[in-house]
């Protein structure tokens, strides 16, 4: 049976110790080199997607995990009892203690040291080397996971993001202690007046008339600014301000990721089994296909099933986002993880495990989010040289202002500040968070977004091709009107409608049972009738001799006033008496769509293999041009119809829900399949609607379309960011203090910007 999940699975890594996103192409390049490997690593969900060949999967697990581990990073392959969700969510959890209690022990340090270096009345005698105290906790251990990545990074001749942070800390750190031991900073006295832009002056001031002081100090020492300035405050802080950028992220992060969590939370963790009329709990996992198991009033329903018993009203909205409940009664199919409302149900189990509805749609959002939206890969290449650039713009920029002004301590300074400045961590975030928060809102409303490409392909869509039946319209056939074609009375008109009903009934046709409930609706009863020699031949009608008399039921060779419906007519003896309109009805929801479809700029058109009349009539009921309703076409047709739509420069877009609608689903730019259809269709689609409501396919576009806006804002941010502070920092003009609070900022200004999608 063909299922929304891919049937080559691949191997789902849970990748720790990943700092940035240059880690997470540092990884993914590496895994890339392995033979038959295809990997994708995303920072944002902390995992490695990795497509393999057919070598076994224990080999290819440890291969995997050897070779990222050899990196200086963790991996972790979840058991059979857990699933790379979890795993990855154990990890971040202990990720953000281990930031959170270094940035309270940071935050700590870094306080005292920046008030005492920037007030001046702060400073009492040997501040400076109290502030060393506080500072080097901070800039050894708060700083660690900088430095440790820095250094994983040198091992292999690359540097990412951490690089410059550690470089950084560790010059103010070593330009801190050599002022002070080697230079003036360090004698008692010394006091400090810190600005937010560098300078050359001398940053020591020394009070002569200050009767602490030892007279016979030499105060041509004292002045000498090569070596008087600290950067304790720099050391700190930077790290302090980074290290809670990075814990608002992963914690934004895990937030971005709440609607997967809680779609993989939804399933019920234990059954009732139902056997020989008794009630046993057992565990999810112990169910198999097959068995039935009792789902009372108020419980969610254990696994995807059908029922055999009972009736019932079903609340589907933690997974398909409808906001009414949907009867359920025997026969029909239910999902795991929905609500039963109301009356007791027996269910049959046709799924487990992974093959159910829940677990497939918890992949297709997982896949989503592990993959990159082509616009991504700009910041990739981008990524890939700003590092070792900055680098070497930090040494051009030191030696360059030696040059110039041949006063270190503001040299050094500069340098540091375009060190700091310059970290584009901004960047790597602004497409996977972005497209995490968007595949998860989209989850929630019952949007399943298959891949991070779908996001441009709904930007470019101009064009919507719609099936009529079961897309715009119900797909339920109605008996529609009754049209009485002699004179009779009250009485006649029931009896007559009374025997075609049944020999309807005996009849297994779509039209036989519209026809049948309509009546039914109508308040005809046949349970008087005698029914005997009935016949029914395909394509032509039904005959039967009902109380003595000869009905037969056939279509109408002419449709009279009932354009577009399918029309039958009843005869009694050869006469025809009474003519019964069918119709398969548009969706009420319809018209809106369409006008929201344009409103979106796209162009709706009908597709359907049914007669001409029927198709126009319901273009015009919903809105849709006459010339954008096309009738009596083939499966194979629709295919090159879309075909020819793309050759004339149109971007298509394909709604659908049938096995006849698989190969235009593959073949538009864009595929939406309705959730209710088969799935064929749900497989072939790029986009699926799970409720196969209608009104989702406009807000499918539209969330969509949002989610690449958001991502295209962090991204031009991100750049505008660097371009804009870059050279403020190379011609003097940014503190490397602020320069850290800026870069820690603009981290999070994408977070919280991609955030607003979950609105």
């Amino acid at each position: 049976m063909t299922t929304l999940h891919d049937t080559d699975e691949p191997v789902i890594l849970a990748v720790t110790g990943m700092t940035c996103a240059s880690c997470a192409t540092r990884i993914e390049k590496k895994l890339n080199k392995l033979e038959g490997i295809t990997a994708t690593v995303n920072y944002a969900t902390s995992k490695a997607t990795v497509h393999h060949d057919s070598r076994s999967d224990t080999d290819l697990v440890d291969a995997l995990i050897d070779t990222v581990e050899s990196m200086g990073y963790g991996a972790v392959a979840p058991s059979q009892d857990d699933d790379a969700a979890s795993t990855t969510e154990i990890a971040t959890e202990a990720h953000l203690i281990d930031i959170r209690r270094r940035l309270i022990v940071s935050a700590i340090g870094a306080a005292p040291v920046m008030a005492m270096s920037m007030i001046s009345p702060l400073q009492f005698d040997g501040w400076q080397w109290v502030c060393l105290a506080l500072a080097l906790p901070v800039a050894i251990w708060g700083a660690a996971p900088f430095h440790r990545a820095a250094w994983r990074n040198a091992r292999h001749a690359t540097t990412t993001m951490d690089t410059l942070v550690s470089l950084g800390v560790t010059a103010a750190m070593a330009w801190s202690l050599w002022a002070l031991i080697f230079g003036s900073a360090g004698e008692i006295g010394m006091k400090m007046d810190m600005r937010l832009f560098p300078r050359s002056e001398s940053a020591v001031v020394h009070d002569a008339t200050d009767p602490t002081m030892d007279p016979n100090m030499d105060h041509s020492t004292m002045t000498d600014g090569a070596h008087d300035e600290i950067y304790l405050e720099v050391a700190t802080t930077l790290t302090a301000f980074l290290l809670a950028g990075r814990y608002f992220e992963v914690r934004s992060r895990r937030r971005a990721g709440a609607a997967l969590r809680a779609l993989l939370t939804l399933g019920a963790k234990e059954a009732t089994l139902w056997r020989d009329g008794i009630e046993t709990s057992i565990p999810i996992g112990a169910l198999g296909v097959g068995e039935v198991f009792v789902v009372r009033p108020g419980e969610t329903i254990a696994t995807d099933g059908v029922v055999i018993e009972g009736a019932s009203a079903i609340d589907r909205s933690m997974v398909t986002g409808e906001s009414v409940p949907v009867d359920a009664a025997v026969g029909d199919a239910v999902t795991g993880g929905t609500l039963n409302t109301t009356g007791r149900l027996l269910v049959r189990a046709t799924r487990i495990g992974r093959d159910t509805v829940l677990a497939q749609m918890a992949r297709l959002v997982e896949k989503a989010q592990d993959g990159k939206a082509p616009v991504q890969r700009l910041a990739d290449r981008v990524s890939s040289v700003f590092v070792p650039f900055v680098m070497a713009l930090a040494i051009v920029t030191l030696a360059t202002w030696l040059i110039i002004t041949g006063d270190v301590q503001r040299s050094f300074q500069v340098a540091v500040s375009v060190l700091i400045i310059a970290c584009p961590c901004a960047l790597g975030l602004a497409t996977p968070v972005a497209l995490l928060v968007g595949t998860g809102r989209a989850a929630r409303d019952g949007i399943i977004i298959k891949g991070a490409h779908v996001l441009e392909a709904t930007q470019a869509v101009d064009t919507i091709v719609l099936d009529k039946t079961g897309t715009i319209t119900t797909g339920k056939m109605t008996l529609e009107d009754v049209e009485f074609l002699v004179e009779l009375d009250d009485a006649a008109q029931r009896t007559v409608l009374a025997q075609a009903m049944a020999v309807e009934t005996r009849s297994e046709h779509p039209l036989a049972r519209a026809i049948v409930d309509g009546l039914r609706q109508r308040g005809i009863d046949d349970s008087a009738c005698v029914v005997t020699d009935f016949m029914s031949e395909p394509g032509v009608g039904v005959w039967a001799t009902v109380d003595g008399g000869r009905i037969a039921a056939g279509r109408a060779a002419d449709a009279g006033s009932h354009s577009g419906a399918t029309v039958i007519d009843i005869a009694r003896d050869g006469v025809p008496v009474v003519r019964l309109a069918i119709r398969d009805q548009p969706r009420p929801e319809a018209v809106a769509v369409i006008a929201e479809l344009r409103a979106l700029g796209v162009r709706p058109i009908i597709m359907s293999g049914d007669a001409a009349e029927s198709v126009q009539a319901v273009a015009a009921a919903v809105g849709i041009d006459a010339a954008d309703a096309e009738s009596g076409v083939l499966p194979v047709d629709k295919l090159a119809r879309v075909h020819a739509l793309q050759a004339s420069g149109r971007t298509v877009a394909m709604v659908g829900d049938g096995v006849n609608d698989a190969a235009a689903l593959v073949a538009a730019d864009l595929g939406i399949a309705m959730g209710t259809g088969t799935d064929a269709a749900m497989e072939a689609g790029d986009l699926t609607i799970v409720s196969g409501d209608l009104r989702l396919v406009p807000r499918s576009l539209d969330l969509s379309r949002r989610t690449l806006r958001t991502i295209k804002a962090n991204l031009f941010w991100a750049f505008a960011y660097n371009v804009a502070a870059l050279p403020l920092a190379v011609v003097g003009l940014m503190n490397p203090v602020l320069a850290g609070l800026a870069m820690a900022l603009s981290s999070v200004f994408v977070v919280s910007n991609s955030l607003r999608l979950r609105r």
